[in-house]
């Protein structure tokens, strides 16, 4: 069981006056080994804040307090470049099917049960709405991540080399049961 009490999570849509926080975490070199340039993706935040991608974006609250950046996106919204030719895999998953990343605010707060609580309840949320097929998408280097993804209750389901072939992408699938699709990689 997670060290992080559910009770203490919150959610909120991230706003125009969060772009200042976003910035100080995109630019911390936790978050810099596992995304991308700061200022492109803050700039692809402020497209979602703004309405110009429908990938939907969210504050993480920790006792009422931001404690870190988490969105849901639409796969049918992507099968298009030039995602499909940086990331080949999506065309390979249901199109109803939606994706999630997380980022953890402060590095004081890595591998204490925060990131897998906060997924795992996002999930509920998502599920909830109707959703069904429900993945994430961490670099197989991230080990951490992918532990965390696993108490949350994600399965590997289909390891993706990158466009730029330097990196291979684990697609794990939501399967609490333990089991993948037929055609993962848990059987």
């Amino acid at each position: 069981m997670s060290s992080i009490e559910a009770a203490r999570i919150g959610f909120r849509p991230v706003t125009q006056d969060d772009y200042p926080l976003l910035r100080g975490w995109l630019e911390s070199p936790h978050w810099q080994e596992w995304w991308g340039d700061p200022a492109s993706e803050l700039g692809y935040i402020c497209d979602m804040v703004e309405g110009r991608d429908s990938t939907k974006p969210f504050l993480f609250l920790l006792d009422g307090m931001p404690a870190g950046y988490i969105q849901v996106w639409f796969i049918a919204d992507h099968l298009k470049e030039p995602w499909l030719s940086e990331a080949p895999w999506i065309s390979e998953v249901p199109a109803d099917s939606v994706g999630v990343d997380i980022g953890i605010g402060s590095e004081t707060q890595l591998s204490r049960g925060l990131g897998s609580t906060v997924v795992r309840l996002f999930v509920e949320r998502l599920r909830a709405e109707g959703h069904t097929t429900i993945l994430i998408d961490p670099s197989v280097k991230n080990r951490r991540a992918i532990r965390a993804y696993e108490k949350a209750g994600f399965r590997k389901w289909i390891v993706s080399r990158e466009s730029s072939g330097q990196d291979e992408t684990l697609i794990m699938r939501y399967a609490p049961d333990g089991t993948a699709d037929q055609n993962g990689v848990d059987q």
